[in-house]
């Protein structure tokens, strides 16, 4: 903004300016990490051995599926192997297991079955045997099973077993922390 236009806009304005730049900001950085799946760094006691993020294996009422810091992690019958067919809202819904760091198994596991593909916005997306993997917005913490079964964005969301197939019973819902 040149000087003398500057000179002109009232003092309130000046400062309501950098105010609201600021919270634009803020709040386009909430949108974009919502729908490009970006995760905070993993609580997984084994993550602060290998700095990354590590797909454990956890057992509930209905059986084994994969966790990512503890959160249950999901596939979309809609995807591809190896490919990604969820963005926008439904990536705003089902955020991506988003890679950061070294990628490690842990309880059962398989090393030879993780893998990554790229996301469109950027970031390596966590697949498993093949299959991208996903967390649920609806699932507020670790346990909780919510998202299993469901049938939003056109195809069924599903646990994913440690041998890399769909959990397909609806007993391993859980609402409740583990």
């Amino acid at each position: 903004m040149s000087k003398s236009l500057l000179a002109r806009v009232p003092g309130r304005v000046k400062l309501g300016v950098p105010v609201a730049a600021g919270l634009l900001a803020a709040a386009c950085g909430s949108a974009v990490s919502q729908t490009s799946g970006a995760q905070p760094a993993s609580s997984h006691p084994a993550a602060a051995k290998t700095g990354g993020t590590v797909i454990a294996a956890h057992s509930g009422s209905g059986g084994t599926f994969l966790t990512e810091a503890g959160r249950s992690v999901y596939l979309w019958a809609a995807d591809g192997m190896s490919k990604s067919n969820c963005s926008g809202a439904c990536a705003g819904t089902w955020p991506p297991v988003m890679a950061t760091g070294k990628l490690t198994a842990s309880g059962g596991v398989k090393p030879s079955d993780l893998g990554t593909i790229a996301r469109s916005g950027g970031g390596k997306q966590v697949t498993y045997n093949g299959h991208p993997l996903y967390f649920f917005a609806g699932d507020s913490g670790p346990g909780q099973t919510n998202g299993q079964g469901s049938d939003s964005f056109g195809a069924r969301w599903w646990l994913v077993a440690p041998s890399g197939l769909k959990v397909t019973t609806t007993s391993s819902a859980s609402n409740g922390n583990w």
